[in-house]
């Protein structure tokens, strides 16, 4: 006997959704009883929207935090970033997430390590708008471009600056997932001709914002991660490429000279 949840999930598979089951499960739920709502939802799921989108939440590190239409939507490949900077944290210290989307790397910190002194930074003033509803009172979320907008008390104090800075190479735009490549604004993708342009600018910039033993842990493609690493050690950072092949998730981790 088909039921509701089967139907749907060969509607989604039949669209191309790999995970038929579990997002059937995720419209249903969101849907809460109501055919109606969940109509609309499975209809804009259809349509291509991104899932993360349709529920108005994206998993991420063991929570649920709250996206928005246009605005960079977390991928599970960025717990390296958090693991690794978790790992040089402690309770109250300072840390900044730069290009910080929707605040997820804060969110998952703040889960991992406890109070922090935290800001989120984020040059799309959409993002810095849900990431606020994502951290509330447990950090501070600035709009700006890179460090233009960080609390001066931050200069030379910063224990990590975790990043998740666009990567993607201009030219590799266009091949990108549609879900990501029609439905994120480009700022939050395009990389630049090698997609490490960010990249640069962080390296160029960060050694005034840590404190000496400070780190910056930046998310990068694999075969991206030995010529950003290049870019931190140019600008004498002792740094090092983490790997984890559970998330498929590679970091540059650079840390400022004592």
């Amino acid at each position: 006997m088909t039921t509701a949840r089967d139907a749907l999930a060969a509607r989604l598979r039949a669209a191309g959704s790999v995970f038929a089951e579990d997002e059937a499960d995720l419209l249903l739920e969101a849907g809460d009883g109501d055919p109606v709502r969940l109509r609309a939802l499975v209809q804009r799921r259809l349509a291509g929207e991104p899932l993360e989108v349709v529920l108005g939440w994206a998993a991420f590190d063991g929570h649920r935090v709250r996206v928005a239409a246009g605005v960079f939507v977390p991928r599970a490949r960025t717990a390296v970033v958090v693991e690794q900077a978790a790992r040089r944290l402690h309770r109250y210290d300072r840390v900044v997430d730069l290009c910080c989307g929707v605040g997820a790397i804060s969110v998952a910190l703040l889960g991992r390590v406890g109070a922090l002194d935290l800001v989120a930074a984020d040059v799309d003033p959409d993002a810095t708008d849900v990431a606020a509803e994502n951290i509330g009172d447990r950090g501070i979320v600035v709009t700006g471009d890179l460090f233009a907008p960080l609390p001066e008390r931050f200069r030379e104090a910063v224990d990590v600056i975790a990043v998740n800075a666009p990567y993607v190479p201009s030219g590799e735009v266009a091949t990108m997932p549609s879900e990501a490549r029609d439905h994120e604004r480009l700022v939050a993708l395009d990389g630049g001709a090698d997609g490490l342009d960010v990249h640069r600018r962080i390296a160029d910039g960060a050694g005034a914002w840590l404190r000496p033993g400070g780190a910056v842990v930046i998310e990068v493609s694999a075969a991206q991660s030995a010529a950003s690493a290049a870019l931190f050690a140019a600008d004498g950072f002792t740094v090092a490429v983490e790997r984890d092949d559970e998330v498929d998730g590679t970091c540059v981790v650079a840390v400022r000279s004592a």
